[in-house]
């Protein structure tokens, strides 16, 4: 996640990386090219494929990036497109790999995009503005079994069966249009005592836009192949900003380095699953003191990194 020219864990992942001046590089998740920018930087020979759905973080990264000409290459695509990007480039397989999740600036700080509760705007939330389904339809149009499941399972929220009752109420008399009309409802739905710990409509936001977006669905999907694009020694490094984000990662990244199914009492392995690589990151890598200080976004951030196996 970016947020003006500042990048989360900017150092953390570039150390992890361990950029080859002739290494062939993916940023998933360009934003607004921080990450890309500290790459490109070290290449000389190499090569940067950038990717990212959002037109805005696509005309903002390909600005950032133009002094390095032809040592990149930008696909205004979902990421997990990435595969059959690269291949159609002729590119199989590669020495990195970074997704930093999340809402960049570009979504954030735009007030007609309608990600950020901070701003009146219509409910919209697509990070890919080619997409048809919008937050607002999510708000006016699921039941409210299905809106008390996205906001419980997506935005961990204590009060999610409350305030989807009260969203179906609301909705009843007339459409819920903008971000500021989702906000009262929000408000109304959970108890004055309880709104203290940040804004009350972070989380239910949160699993609005997930789901808008399919986020955690295309993650789950997306590792297996990235972990599989990966050279010997490559590395995937992934940036999470919460926790649904980072069990994915976390389960994923275990089961390629022990994926064996045996049952335990065996004395031989006889399934024939063999271990992709290694998971680097026991625990998470998270921002420095100093960072948290510099950016509070940048709290929840959680850096997990993969390395393939040599014998690949």
């Amino acid at each position: 996640m970016e947020f003006g020219h500042y990048s989360v864990l900017l150092a953390e992942t570039m150390e992890q990386l361990q950029v080859k001046p002739d290494g062939i590089y993916v940023d998933g998740t360009l934003g607004g090219g921080g990450h890309a920018y500290e790459v490109c930087k070290l290449l000389t020979t190499g090569h940067l494929y950038g990717i990212d759905q959002d037109e805005d973080a696509i005309r903002a990264a390909g600005e950032r990036l133009a002094p390095f000409g032809s040592k990149i290459t930008l696909f205004r695509e979902n990421y997990c497109n990435m595969k059959s990007l690269l291949g159609a480039e002729g590119v199989e397989k590669v020495d990195g790999i970074l997704l930093d999740l999340g809402v960049s600036s570009y979504q954030l700080d735009r007030e007609e995009r309608g990600f950020s509760y901070r701003f009146d705007a219509p409910l919209d939330m697509r990070m890919d503005r080619r997409r048809t389904l919008t937050a607002r339809e999510i708000v006016n149009q699921y039941s409210e079994s299905d809106l008390y499941r996205i906001i419980r399972d997506y935005g961990e929220e204590q009060f999610a069966k409350n305030i989807a009752k009260h969203i179906v109420r609301t909705r009843a008399d007339k459409p819920i249009e903008s971000t500021y009309e989702l906000n009262e409802v929000i408000r109304a739905a959970i108890p004055a005592k309880m709104r203290r710990d940040g804004h009350p409509s972070k989380r239910t936001f949160q699993a609005i836009r997930i789901e808008c977006n399919g986020e955690l669905d295309v993650l789950q999907n997306s590792l297996d192949d990235f972990i599989d694009m990966l050279k010997p020694g490559g590395k995937l490094c992934v940036i999470t900003f919460h926790s649904l984000e980072d069990r994915i990662v976390k389960m994923t990244f275990r089961r390629n380095e022990s994926p064996c199914t045996c049952p335990p009492e065996f004395p031989v392995c006889v399934c024939g699953k063999v271990s992709r690589g290694t998971v680097v990151t026991r625990k998470p890598i998270i921002p420095a003191q100093e960072e948290l200080e510099e950016n509070s976004r940048s709290k929840s951030a959680k850096l997990r990194v993969f390395q393939a196996g040599w014998n690949k």
